[in-house]
């Protein structure tokens, strides 16, 4: 019976330390510490969050710089990929598609050597950004949807190189530009943004 109790009380402080006591004493460091990466790195804009910088989001519309595929519409739920492998018909089909919308949508020459992110999704299915030539590669359609002039467009590609975010720790990964944040930028150039359909 003593044995029962000892355990009862080390089970109970244990539950209380690392279920209580050390959750509410990381949250508070952090909510000092880091508050904006502690809170899910929000975007704020017009007095109002509008998505997370490191979660991707989908945009269709010609209006709107577009994101990196996802195999799982964005929704952060399940997270992942495809899993598709590389010799699966499935995946080389869904490449193949992937490339002749790029194309089509943002108007390019069919030879177009398209970025491969713009082709495969990312393993989490979430990846906000895009590297710089995919971004760059959707100017033209992006600016003709926004009415801009010669001067207005290479504000817009001057937005996209300002914006285009150097490799990890400088040799992790590759320049890379949060689409998410690129579309807020191109808002904010756009005075008549509210009028487009």
């Amino acid at each position: 019976m003593k044995t029962i109790i000892i355990s009862l009380k080390v089970f109970l402080f244990f539950t209380i330390l690392t279920g209580i006591i050390y959750p509410l004493f990381v949250t508070g460091v952090a909510q000092v510490v880091f508050p904006a990466k502690a809170n899910g790195s929000l975007i704020e804009f017009d007095d109002r969050s509008i998505g997370s910088k490191f979660i991707g989001q989908q945009f269709d519309s010609t209006i709107f710089f577009t994101s990196r595929p996802s195999a799982i519409s964005y929704n952060p739920l399940p997270s992942g990929g495809s899993n598709y492998g590389l010799t699966n018909a499935k995946l080389k089909n869904l490449v193949t598609e992937r490339k002749i919308r790029f194309i089509a949508f943002n108007r390019l020459d069919s030879l177009t050597d398209v970025p491969s992110e713009m082709l495969f999704a990312s393993a989490s299915g979430l990846d906000p950004h895009i590297s710089q030539k995919s971004a760059l590669l959707q100017v033209d359609r992006v600016a003709k949807a926004h009415k801009f002039n010669t001067i207005q467009k290479q504000e817009l590609i001057q937005s996209v190189k300002k914006l285009t975010e150097p490799p990890q720790f400088s040799f992790l990964g590759e320049e890379r530009v949060n689409v998410l944040i690129m579309n807020l930028e191109l808002y904010k150039m756009d005075q008549n943004f509210t009028n487009h359909k």
